[in-house]
C-alpha cells in the first residue's frame, strides 16, 4: 500500500522512465493492475503502463473495457490528467474489432457527461465522439435514429449500469448533442451541428485539442476581430419613431 500521493508521483512516469529499462516489465503487472482497479486518477495513471503491457508484452486484461468504462464519470473532463486519458482512451477503441454495443456504450456516456463539461472538453470530446463513429459506422443508429425520447426518463440508456453489454446504448439516440448545438458558445454548437450532416471519411485530428485550456479558449475569443456590420439608419422623427405621435406634441428629444 502506497500513499496516493507517492503513487501518482510513480504512475506518472512509470511507462516512460522505468518500464523501458526492465529486464522483464511483465513484473509490473500486478502492480499496474491493482493500480487500475483503486479509481480515480491513480486508474487514469495506471492507464498509461498499462497500454505498454497489453500492447507489446501480451497482458490480458478480461474487464479491461469495462473498468474503463466505469472511469467515466462528471470529473472526467475536469481532472488535471485529462489530455493523457483521453489520448490512450483513443488508441483503445482504434480496434474495428470491438463490438458495436461496446463502442456505442461509451459514445452515449461520454455525450451524457458532456452535458455538464465545461466548453474547452466539449470542443474536444464532438470530434471525439465523430472519430469513434467513423470507425464504427454500425453505431451511427444513435444518430440517424429518427426522433428521440420526449422525456430523459424515456431514454432507454442506463446510465448507472456498470456492464456496458447491459446499458441499451444502442437502443438509445444522442439527443445529448442535439442539446448540445443550442449552446451558449457559438464554437461548442457549430461543432456540434456538424453530427447533422453525413461525416467525412477522414478522421479529426484532436491531438491540438487534448491540452486546450478554459484561459487558451478565452484568449482565442479576446483576440478575434471585430466585425462592423452596416446597419440602415433612419432618423428618428418622434418619441416612438412616429410622425404624428400624439407623445411628439408633449415631449422631444434632446
Amino acid at each position: 500500500q502506497l500513499p496516493t500521493g507517492l503513487y501518482k508521483k510513480v504512475l506518472v512516469i512509470l511507462h516512460d522512465s522505468v518500464l523501458p529499462y526492465m529486464n522483464e516489465p511483465t513484473l509490473m503487472m500486478d502492480f499496474l493492475t491493482v493500480a487500475y482497479g483503486i479509481g480515480g486518477a491513480i486508474s487514469l495513471l495506471a492507464l498509461n503502463g498499462l497500454f505498454i503491457l497489453i500492447h507489446q508484452h501480451n497482458l490480458e486484461y478480461p474487464d479491461f473495457y469495462k473498468k474503463l468504462y466505469s472511469l467515466l464519470d462528471p470529473s472526467i473532463y475536469h481532472v488535471k490528467y485529462r489530455a493523457r486519458f483521453f489520448h490512450l482512451t483513443d488508441l483503445f477503441l482504434s480496434s474495428s474489432h470491438l463490438p458495436a454495443y461496446l463502442v456505442a456504450a461509451f459514445i452515449k456516456r461520454l455525450s451524457w457527461l458532456a452535458l455538464t463539461a465545461p466548453p474547452e472538453a466539449l470542443l474536444m470530446i464532438i470530434p471525439f465522439i465523430c472519430n469513434l463513429f467513423r470507425r464504427h459506422p454500425a453505431c451511427r443508429v444513435l444518430v440517424h435514429r429518427p426522433g428521440g425520447p420526449a422525456d430523459m426518463s424515456e431514454d432507454p440508456y442506463v446510465m448507472e449500469e456498470e456492464e456496458p453489454s447491459q446499458s441499451r446504448a444502442l437502443e438509445s439516440s444522442l439527443w445529448e448533442i442535439q442539446s448540445l448545438q443550442n449552446h451558449y458558445h457559438p464554437d461548442v454548437a457549430k461543432a456540434a451541428a456538424v453530427l447533422n450532416q453525413s461525416l467525412s471519411e477522414m478522421e479529426d485530428d484532436i491531438s491540438g485539442l487534448l491540452e486546450l485550456s478554459a484561459y487558451e479558449l478565452f484568449d482565442k475569443e479576446v483576440k478575434k476581430k471585430a466585425v462592423d456590420v452596416p446597419l440602415e439608419f433612419e432618423q428618428v422623427r418622434g418619441l416612438f419613431g412616429k410622425k404624428n405621435d400624439i407623445c411628439a406634441e408633449h415631449f422631444s428629444l434632446d
